[in-house]
């Protein structure tokens, strides 16, 4: 309640104050200039943008600006850079709201691809989130974290596995008893590695995040592939994206769950930790545990055709009945993680990533996480 109270005083504030004051500079804004001005206001990227002082060669364009310019395209939900320029040329108010007063202030293409480039290597956007839910959610608790991943398609070349890779997945494919005089070298899964690591530094050094292919079922038990990665969040109730993490796109959610979970807890409190069928591990349930979470996970029978009936057979008990267990009704609340993905995609540039390598793409995905995340903050509060 308390965070609702503090947007809602923020929200009036803006409407009061800073709205009129910036219509008598501009002219009447549209509800899209409203939306990037509460975005911007709300974000205050300008303060994380590091300014070059260096002496050497030419000063680089002011970065601030720029910053503000790529949280605009997300906001719009621009496809390219290009376009972004070209709406920035003819667009009076667009370009005054990110920091240039005259059209010859606008930067090159060029230029915009290299703060691009900075803005990845310093992980901008991903800082700058961290900042926007510690500053709005670290003091309230946080009833349910839904947690799951998507897949990320994006116009790059997959890289080849290792040979050390391949011969350690062919070792794990291996089943059955071994034969007489086979010896097999025991594999440690990277969930059991995670375990004895002190540091979530640790923990996402040791995920693969180059691009390569993914398969996964959808909801219609076909199976799907795609070329690229996989983002992994935590959504805290009201769809608020608390914590992402880019992976390959072949990795599986439950090697992520660990890693993922301790960047939540560092940033909010929360009392419960709902997961799909993918996550359904001991080590998971226990670790989510020693956070002091309940877990709620969905029970994965896998090849246990005896659990398969049971879980059944259960089901058309409870249905029978009109019983439905609090586990299973608060269960339904991780159905925000599938809106979170899906607004992402269709509304903050989540289906139009031009740019390539892992530092980029997760750049580009922030930024539209940035936006989505101030729109929900917004949203909550006015419900």
């Amino acid at each position: 309640m308390e965070l609702v109270e503090r947007i809602s005083g923020y929200w009036l504030k803006i409407q009061g104050s800073l709205f009129p004051w910036l219509e008598e500079s501009f002219g009447k804004l549209t509800e899209k200039e409203q939306k990037l001005i509460v975005t911007l206001d709300m974000i205050r990227i300008e303060r994380f943008v590091a300014l070059n002082n260096s002496l050497r060669g030419r000063p680089p364009e002011e970065r601030a600006p720029v910053a503000r310019a790529f949280v605009a395209k997300a906001v719009y939900n621009m496809p390219t850079t290009r376009a972004l320029l070209d709406r920035l040329e003819c667009d009076n108010k667009l370009r005054r709201i990110c920091g240039w007063e005259m059209k010859s202030d606008i930067p090159s293409e060029a230029t915009f691809s290299r703060a691009y480039e900075e803005f990845s290597e310093t992980q901008l956007s991903t800082h700058v989130h961290e900042a926007l839910i510690v500053n709005n959610l670290s003091e309230d608790i946080v009833g349910h974290i839904s947690r799951d991943s998507t897949e990320i398609e994006v116009r790059e070349k997959p890289e080849k596995k290792l040979k050390a890779e391949s011969e350690m997945e062919s070792l794990k494919q291996k089943r059955g008893r071994p034969k007489k005089g086979e010896e097999r070298a025991k594999v440690t899964t990277r969930l059991e590695r995670q375990q004895t690591m002190t540091t979530v530094d640790e923990m996402l050094d040791d995920l693969p995040n180059k691009c390569d292919v993914g398969t996964k079922k959808n909801s219609k038990g076909h199976k799907e592939t795609w070329i690229g990665y996989k983002l992994h969040i935590d959504v805290a109730d009201g769809q608020i994206p608390v914590s992402c993490i880019l992976t390959s796109a072949s990795v599986h959610d439950s090697q992520v769950s660990l890693p993922l979970a301790s960047v939540t807890n560092q940033r909010v409190t929360n009392l419960y930790d709902l997961m799909d069928s993918a996550y359904d591990a001991p080590v998971i349930r226990e670790y989510s545990k020693s956070l002091g979470h309940i877990p709620i996970v969905d029970i994965n029978p896998r090849r246990n055709t005896e659990l398969k009936e049971d879980l059944k057979a259960e089901a058309r008990r409870f249905k029978f009945l009109h019983f439905e267990r609090p586990e299973s009704r608060r269960y339904k609340e991780r159905t925000s993680v599938e809106r979170v993905y899906g607004r992402l995609k269709d509304e903050f540039g989540g289906r139009m990533i031009r740019v390539r390598g892992h530092a980029k793409v997760m750049t580009h995905l922030m930024f539209g996480m940035l936006a989505l995340t101030a729109d929900q903050l917004l949203r909550l509060a006015a419900t």
